[in-house]
């Protein structure tokens, strides 16, 4: 997100990061004797006051109408977060505890690993954008279930194993599902179903009609279970998110929120904008104009499979959130999501 193109003074910098840090740790509106006391200032109150008066003027901060103190806005949070945060790196033994939790034998639960992680880390919500799928199959079996009813068995090209049920007109011998799962195997696996389509159009021509039947309906069954198996979005401690006063003061707001979750689509939308974009993205407030809140930040980062960005892992919480350390979590979590994957 593009930062506010404002030049402050080393004094109104000092001010402001202090005021954001300590509107973050305590949730109170922070007063010129607060100021005075953290920043490490030499200053008068009255110049505070001077100062925080230029800082509300250009939309920084603003006065709440029940107290004498200052609480960062949108605007002061994007300035805080583009030119005064200090990032927390995690240490060492953070990440390796990080690595060892994203192991998984199959995509989704690797994706529902890392969402658990990203939520119990910030005790926030925690969301991933599951990867944009391969429309194939690495394996196809075909299991014998009664006269006319047919298991299909297919591995995905990420390892996930998808399983169908096909109604067949006429019965087939164990041998021709076995001849059947045999060809498809051995002439199509790793190609997408489109091509697969295209390609099976002329060389099933040349095969037994009931054959074509049997292999062209498992294509089709395929084809569904492949688009239809995984959730497009994980998302993990939603009701995290009940537990912060800034955002369950306002229900009919966290209504928003929560029916955000159930739709998934502008949250969808979201990631996927994120994913075209280069690391972490935060988005404050209602910068993101999908996020119905204006007490909510979105902190987001894509990750990749052999080079190709493929989805995103984010956080979603109150813009009273602690960015230095939700930052660098969501950071490495996407890395190592994209690690976790390339391996697999």
């Amino acid at each position: 997100m593009a930062s506010n193109y404002v030049t402050l003074n080393e004094r109104a910098q000092i001010l402001l990061k202090t005021l954001v840090e300590r509107y973050i740790a305590e949730g109170q509106p922070v007063g010129s004797r607060a100021l005075s006391k953290y920043s490490g200032l030499d200053l008068s109150p009255a110049s505070i006051r001077n100062v925080m008066a230029d800082l509300e003027e250009i939309g920084f901060i603003a006065s709440p109408h029940t107290s004498a103190g200052r609480v960062p806005t949108v605007r002061g949070y994007r300035f805080f977060v583009d030119t005064l945060l200090t990032i927390k790196p995690l240490d060492r033994v953070e990440i390796n505890q990080l690595e060892g939790q994203l192991h998984a034998e199959n995509t989704q639960r690797l994706v529902t690993s890392a969402s658990h992680i990203l939520s119990d880390l910030t005790h926030f919500a925690g969301v991933v954008m599951t990867p944009r799928r391969s429309s194939g199959f690495r394996h196809i079996e075909f299991l014998k279930l009664s006269e006319k009813r047919i298991l299909l068995i297919l591995v995905t090209p990420e390892g996930d194993v998808q399983n169908r049920i096909m109604f067949t007109e006429r019965s087939y011998t164990p041998s021709e599902l076995i001849e059947a799962a045999n060809i498809l195997n051995q002439n199509y696996a790793g190609l997408t179903f489109a091509e697969i389509k295209r390609r099976v159009h002329e060389e099933l021509k040349r095969m037994r009609e009931d054959m074509t039947q049997l292999m062209t309906a498992a294509l089709e069954a395929g084809g569904q279970a492949v688009s239809e198996s995984a959730e497009d979005v994980v998302i993990s401690g939603e009701s995290n998110l009940l537990d912060i006063q800034d955002l369950s003061s306002n229900m009919a707001s966290l209504r928003k929120l929560f029916d955000l979750f159930d739709r998934k689509a502008g949250l969808l939308q979201l990631l996927d904008f994120s994913s075209r974009a280069h690391g972490v993205q935060i988005f404050i407030g209602g910068e993101s104009g999908l996020v119905p809140l204006d007490e909510c930040s979105v902190v987001t980062a894509p990750y990749e499979v052999d080079g190709h960005v493929v989805g995103t892992v984010g956080v979603i919480g109150p813009t009273r959130m602690a960015y230095e350390r939700v930052i660098p979590i969501v950071d490495i979590t996407a890395k190592l999501l994209s690690s976790a994957f390339s391996h697999y």
